[in-house]
């Protein structure tokens, strides 16, 4: 119960903060700007990284929390899917209704949607997905640098967040996507932050086991 409250919490943390951002940004007529965007996903995701990592692993990203399975059941066994994107998904909602009743006259409370076409974004996204949770097991299944895991993935998620933003939303997260499209009514484009980022994250699982498997 410890790792799903902590997994709650991270991921409320992450929408909060993020899709804050996108909020407040709007509202305030662009004072945050397009990188603190960026910079407030990357920053955030490094932080939860360091303080919840070693109660749940911090996935808080029910993408992560699949392609973590997929790679290997000594890393995040199957039984433990669907209560950690419960978590995740809770967590995420209640973070959107908190900007709701925060900032009640916005739209769309940071909901990722296309400015191109849908497949532009679906392949971004399976993309970005790919390279964040390749990065996330190379770097967090080796001791050498294990260490380094909140920084590296922070880093990724910022960098991802500043190039492909503008164009796809940058989710790389189920949860991320989830809540501020439920909470605002804007679900049109929902089936690509759901399908590919967890499309990318089994494929990054997969290049992953075979980057592992040891060499005869």
């Amino acid at each position: 119960m410890k790792r799903y409250i902590a997994e709650a919490l991270g991921t409320y943390a992450l929408v909060f903060c993020g899709t804050g951002a996108v909020v407040i940004n709007d509202v305030s007529g662009g004072s945050i700007t397009h990188l603190g965007i960026a910079l407030t996903f990357g920053l955030v995701v490094t932080v939860l990284i360091y303080a919840f990592g070693a109660i749940s692993g911090t996935h808080i990203n029910p993408a992560v929390s699949i392609g973590f399975a997929v790679a290997s059941e000594r890393i995040f066994p199957k039984r433990e899917i669907i209560p950690y994107i419960i978590a995740q998904s809770v967590g995420a909602i209640l973070a959107s209704l908190t900007l709701k009743m925060l900032f009640a006259s916005h739209e769309t409370l940071g909901a990722t949607l296309p400015s191109g076409s849908a497949m532009q974004s679906f392949i971004l996204e399976v993309i970005l997905t790919y390279f964040l949770m390749l990065i996330i097991l190379l770097i967090s299944q080796n001791k050498a640098v294990s260490d380094y895991t909140a920084i590296a993935v922070g880093a990724m998620v910022g960098l991802e967040a500043m190039f492909a933003g503008p164009i796809c939303g940058a989710s790389m997260n189920p949860a991320r996507s989830l809540a501020p499209a439920l909470v605002s009514g804007h679900l049109e484009h929902l089936w690509i932050y759901l399908t590919a980022t967890v499309l990318g994250a089994i494929l990054a699982a997969v290049t992953w086991r075979f980057l592992d498997a040891p060499t005869s």
